[in-house]
């Protein structure tokens, strides 16, 4: 360990035992890195976290069954008093998902193809509440940000307004006066504008660049 930096603490969260057994391996490896805790769900990564105080959570997006990755984070970077910077470690570098860890309050987001060193590298960038992000995922978020907003119809605004409430196709032509057939043809059109393929994404993307009311 290097005399002038403390050792990140580190609490891991991945589903996969494996994935975490190879991370802690080579976390091991960095003499200014010490692992506190490893959690297989999000529950498991909250409680950890209140009890151990790490300095970084180094988080995986889909956890399986419970609370997934990004709803972790945005309890973990919410909670009352010292919160735990969160790193994403993923193999999902969709522009949704991206978007959705980003406003969760994630310090970073790094793929898991990264190299060991640049892995070191973001933990301590993500300790210092430095911005951390995977080269590939950098460049999406410069395209994204580069990128003309989306036009949306009235129609299809209703419709995100909707999603945005979190109610379901069937309710949400009631609630519009059109079929579900309907529905889930303007649905259609308001993915492939937004570039995601799925409501939380659609909801997600629509928030980051201001098309909700």
């Amino acid at each position: 360990m290097t005399p002038d930096r403390a050792a990140v603490r580190i609490l891991v969260c991945d589903d996969h035992a494996v994935v975490r057994a190879g991370l802690l391996a080579l976390l091991d490896s960095a003499p200014d890195i010490e692992v506190v805790g490893e959690a297989g769900t999000g529950e498991e990564a909250l409680a950890l976290a209140a009890k151990l105080a790490p300095d970084v959570v180094l988080m995986d997006l889909q956890l399986g069954e419970g609370i997934d990755g990004v709803e972790t984070t945005r309890r973990l970077t919410s909670a009352p008093g010292a919160s735990p910077h969160v790193l994403v470690l993923t193999t999902y570098d969709t522009d949704a998902d991206i978007t959705r860890a980003i406003e969760a309050g994630a310090t970073g987001y790094l793929l898991k193809a990264e190299r060991p060193d640049e892995l070191f590298a973001a933990i301590h960038a993500a300790a210092e509440g430095r911005p951390a992000l995977s080269a590939p995922v950098a460049g999406r978020v410069m395209a994204n940000l580069r990128r003309p907003r989306p036009t949306l119809t009235d129609r299809e605004r209703d419709i995100l307004t909707q999603l945005a409430r979190g109610i379901g196709n069937r309710d949400i032509a009631c609630a519009l006066f059109i079929s579900e057939a309907t529905v889930k043809t303007h649905l259609r059109r308001i993915y492939d504008k937004l570039g995601v393929d799925t409501r939380a994404g659609a909801v997600a993307v629509a928030k980051e660049q201001r098309l909700l009311p």
